[in-house]
């Protein structure tokens, strides 16, 4: 809106006002701050998610190689483990950070050999976890053993993290293997 008499000149007085209004600086630090916290907590609330995801994948990682000894050492085939026994000594190293509920899930194997570990993730067509075909079977002495820990991990900024889901509902899979020879115990 262009202020101007009839003759094309602004008018004084409210020209000296859109001036003031110009050159009045008042409050740009809480302009500035709502513009810059937007991308500024994006990324914040992103990294804080992405931490928070590989912490999880690390403990998730560490339960594993620490329940999974206890099958590769023979001690959990000698004191007959079963697995509901495997997943509490499993659940027993996650210090409370992981809820050991409806979203773990464990799959032990015995295979012929190496080359036969199926260590792919197990998602039905609608990307859901199908543990259909999971077992328990420790193997016995020399014997090839696979186990696969999946965790749903439930993302806690979901417009923010929506590109670490890689499941449905704002879910992001955890997912451990171990792959072993057991040793020869029982001799």
């Amino acid at each position: 809106m262009i202020l101007t008499t009839q003759n094309g000149i602004v008018a004084p007085r409210l020209r000296r006002k859109f001036e003031q209004w110009c050159e009045d600086r008042r409050g740009i630090a809480a302009v500035e701050f709502a513009l810059v916290s937007v991308p500024f907590f994006f990324l914040i609330f992103g990294l804080m998610e992405v931490c928070l995801v590989f912490i999880m994948a690390s403990v998730l990682e560490h339960a594993l190689a620490e329940a999974s000894r206890k099958i590769r050492t023979g001690q959990a085939q000698d004191s007959g483990f079963t697995k509901v026994e495997f997943r509490t000594e499993v659940c027993s190293k996650f210090y409370n950070l992981l809820n050991c509920d409806d979203h773990l899930y464990i799959d032990v194997r015995s295979l012929d050999n190496f080359s036969s570990a199926d260590i792919t993730t197990p998602l039905d067509k609608d990307g859901e976890i199908d543990d259909s075909d999971f077992r328990y079977d420790p193997g016995s002495a020399n014997d090839v053993v696979a186990i696969r820990v999946l965790y749903e991990w439930k993302l806690l900024t979901p417009w923010i993290s929506a590109p670490l889901s890689n499941l449905p509902n704002n879910r992001h899979l955890l997912q451990s293997n171990a792959v072993f020879r057991n040793e020869p115990f029982g001799d």
